[in-house]
């Protein structure tokens, strides 16, 4: 992925994007469809899931948030956990250096909890300097900056798993630390004063604030040509923990395929046998996977609705034809259910085209082609053994 979503959450755009339909307001809860999502992937040993935003705790509903009757319900029929979109990252639990609020975080595992959901820890540290909080960026780290920028980090860490503790059960503890163009560590303000001991402290810290947890590396490099690079710098990074011992237990794959180049080009075309390649690869190192973020950016496929919502369904079923086949990846979860509320039809990152269909469900919360793909490709993934202990 490139800059499109993070941009989006650093302002708040994810989960209210154009959630209100044409002269009716909110849609009325509906009835998902049967089996859901999550019971044909129980049936396989997984979990299916999404993204969902918390909204403000009074007031109308709000778009893509546990507060929009219509939306709950798509969660509560296809889902068996859910994962934050920006509640628990640092500008969020930490958005000034003199307290945590963790108010719209405690709401969202509330109600996953309400409805006998889990729920995911997304994310410890975001390892990009534009989404670090403020404070950060001009911190002052003393005369001794490397313990100062230790100190915070594990502070900071530990304080966050043991708020929530063992509610959450899987965290992505570092999001997104390999540029995409060099594949290299990204520089930030800690990396001054800590090189890359950051990634290993932050993990080290995660496993002794919460010995059982899964503990994830998330990323966004894909399977189309483009992300060659990225998946290279990935796989280094990852044998580079493995060596030095870090408690590293799993790969977070985001998933956004399809994306603005044409799908047929050079560069947007997918890679099928190198994306096996890569999984192969970081599953021999002894680690699992997950389906984080998935959705379909269909901005380069034909125009015409049916003929898109056809391609898409076909593109996001080979895509996960290979990634399931690993029986490495127990959760698969979308980056939100419902169309209008995708962070891909935020106005910032439409630029006044066409309204996407990248989810599962239209904006009227219809099922469509995609939700019976991503049905499709758990009915034909090899069966695995429910993950157990320490990562339940």
């Amino acid at each position: 992925m490139r800059l499109t979503r993070r941009d989006a959450l650093q302002f708040g755009l994810t989960g209210a994007a154009a959630a209100a339909l044409p002269g009716m307001g909110f849609a009325q809860p509906i009835a998902t469809p049967t089996p859901s999502l999550n019971q044909l992937a129980a049936a396989k040993g997984m979990r299916f899931g999404s993204a969902v935003a918390a909204g403000p705790p009074h007031g109308p509903p709000t778009g893509g948030t546990i507060n929009n009757p219509a939306y709950a319900a798509v969660l509560t029929g296809e889902c068996g956990l859910l994962v934050p979109e920006n509640e628990m990252k640092m500008y969020a639990l930490r958005p000034t250096l003199d307290g945590y609020r963790f108010e719209a975080a405690d709401r969202l595992v509330a109600f996953a909890e309400q409805h006998g959901l889990a729920i995911r820890g997304h994310n410890l540290l975001w390892h990009k300097p534009k989404y670090f909080p403020n404070w950060l960026q001009s911190y002052d780290f003393g005369s001794r900056p490397a313990s100062a920028a230790e100190k915070l980090l594990v502070d900071y860490v530990t304080t966050v798993c043991r708020h929530f503790g063992d509610r959450i059960r899987s965290w992505d503890v570092v999001n997104e630390t390999i540029d995409q163009n060099t594949g290299a560590l990204r520089e930030t303000v800690l990396t001054r004063h800590l090189g890359d001991r950051v990634i290993d402290i932050c993990f080290h810290a995660a496993r002794e604030a919460l010995p059982t947890c899964q503990l994830v590396y998330n990323d966004y490099m894909e399977w189309e040509a483009y992300s060659v690079r990225h998946r290279e710098g990935v796989l280094r990074f990852l044998e580079g923990l493995r060596s030095r011992n870090v408690p590293i237990d799993a790969l977070g794959l985001q998933s956004h395929i399809g994306g603005d180049a044409d799908v047929a080009s050079a560069t947007g075309r997918p890679e099928p046998k190198a994306w096996h390649d890569f999984l192969h690869q970081v599953t021999g190192l002894g680690l699992d996977l997950l389906v984080t973020e998935f959705d379909v950016n269909d901005r380069g496929f034909p125009s015409d609705p049916a003929a898109r919502d056809r391609a898409v369904a076909d593109y996001a079923k080979a895509y996960l034809d290979v990634t399931l086949s690993f029986p490495q990846v127990h959760d698969v979860l979308c980056w939100g259910m419902v169309d209008s509320v995708s962070w891909l039809n935020s106005p910032e990152f439409r630029r006044g085209g066409r309204m996407l269909r990248p989810c599962p469900y239209d904006g009227e919360y219809r099922p469509k082609p995609l939700r019976q793909a991503i049905a499709d490709a758990i009915r034909a993934a090899p069966p695995r053994t429910p993950r157990h202990a320490p990562h339940a």
